[in-house]
């Protein structure tokens, strides 16, 4: 009599598999997130490909125009725009060290209450507290540098992910095809080609959505904050913009970003930049984001939360960056699973588009 049965056994040996997927995938993630990003950066570019491809009737041609058209943009806008970033981020690091001994010292507190007109009572408060926290204050600062270095460290995506990205523009339904056939099974068949569709449609209307939020805030920033005249403007309304791809999280680090900017720097007109920044979020989350965003993540903000922190600690800023969109891509393969089980247990089902509900036929 065996310690073990047959069903046990296979029980086990798929924990094992799955066991060892997750650390593959632990060990290879900074190779699969320069993957996930070229999927990210075809499906930004795919609609203007298969546009092209109908005049040119080739694939290959459609890519090849598109990514020369990119290229002539990025570089137009560095010959442009990216001198005047360069020498405001120059400037700003240049300055950081006395800016930072200013707000660590408590100088900084006394010069915004001879502004603004605090009491001394006020000032010599804030200046204790700034002065008394200098050690914490100072870690902050370090770590904020650390992850800026992190971020130059992958500097090297910028070239590679367009590179990949030929490769899923070309081949991206050969590969998903060679996938579904994979499946000999019927029911198992189906369930990952809805899986598929729903990734499909909702890695499109994310990525699409995120940059239409973050080209809007990035030239709200820069408009306001350079008609303000706040000190390295650019370069803070650049880092809005791109702190916009992150939902939920990345807007209130912008607003605190730039807030702390303006503070260090000893700006005078710190209240407009403050309620310029909440009345552009209540506009952006509110009204905008809805129209733009639409369905395509459906994820609550303490899951956006959880996935932007869990992100952070396995694969830092750029894991940061992808946690929403792999939070509701986790989502898609649960509800599908949900549905491939009813169906299991009591019969056929109303289909199940994206962002509808599971339910039986009665």
């Amino acid at each position: 009599m065996s310690l073990i049965d047959a069903r046990t056994a296979r029980v086990l040996f798929t924990v094992l598999l799955f066991a060892l997927a997750l650390g593959f995938l632990y060990v290879a993630r900074q190779t699969l997130i320069a993957f996930l990003f070229a999927i990210f950066f075809a499906y930004l570019v795919d609609p203007a490909v298969s546009r092209i491809q109908k005049w040119t009737h080739s694939r290959g041609w459609a890519i090849a125009a598109i990514y020369v058209l990119l290229l002539a943009l990025v570089v137009t806008f560095f010959f442009i725009v990216g001198p005047r970033i360069g020498h405001q981020a120059q400037t700003l690091s240049e300055s950081l060290p006395t800016l930072m001994d200013r707000v660590t010292s408590g100088t900084i507190a006394e010069q915004l209450g001879k502004q603004h007109g605090w009491s001394a009572t006020s000032t010599q408060r804030i200046d204790g507290y700034l002065a008394g926290h200098r050690k914490e204050l100072l870690q902050i600062a370090q770590r904020v540098g650390l992850r800026i270095a992190e971020v130059a460290k992958q500097f090297w995506l910028i070239f590679l992910v367009p590179i990949l990205a030929i490769f899923f523009l070309r081949e991206g339904q050969v590969f998903s095809g060679v996938l579904v056939s994979l499946i000999t099974a019927r029911p198992q068949r189906e369930f990952l080609q809805g899986v598929m569709g729903d990734l499909n449609e909702m890695l499109a209307q994310f990525i699409r959505a995120q940059l239409t939020l973050a080209g809007l805030s990035l030239l709200s920033y820069s408009a306001f904050l350079g008609i303000m005249q706040v000190p390295y403007w650019l370069v803070l309304g650049t880092a809005g913009g791109l702190m916009e791809f992150v939902p939920v999280v990345g807007p209130m680090v912008a607003s605190i970003m730039i807030m702390g900017a303006v503070l260090i720097a000893g700006y005078q007109h710190w209240l407009a930049v403050l309620i310029f920044l909440g009345l552009w979020r209540i506009t952006q989350d509110y009204l905008v984001s809805p129209r733009i965003l639409g369905k395509s993540t459906e994820l609550h903000p303490l899951a956006a939360i959880f996935g932007v922190l869990a992100g952070g600690e396995i694969a830092g800023i750029l894991g940061i960056y992808l946690s929403i969109p792999v939070m509701a891509s986790l989502r898609i393969v649960w509800r599908r699973w949900r549905l491939y089980a009813e169906k299991r247990r009591f019969g056929p089902l109303t289909e199940l588009s994206y962002g509808a509900e599971i339910s039986p036929q009665s």
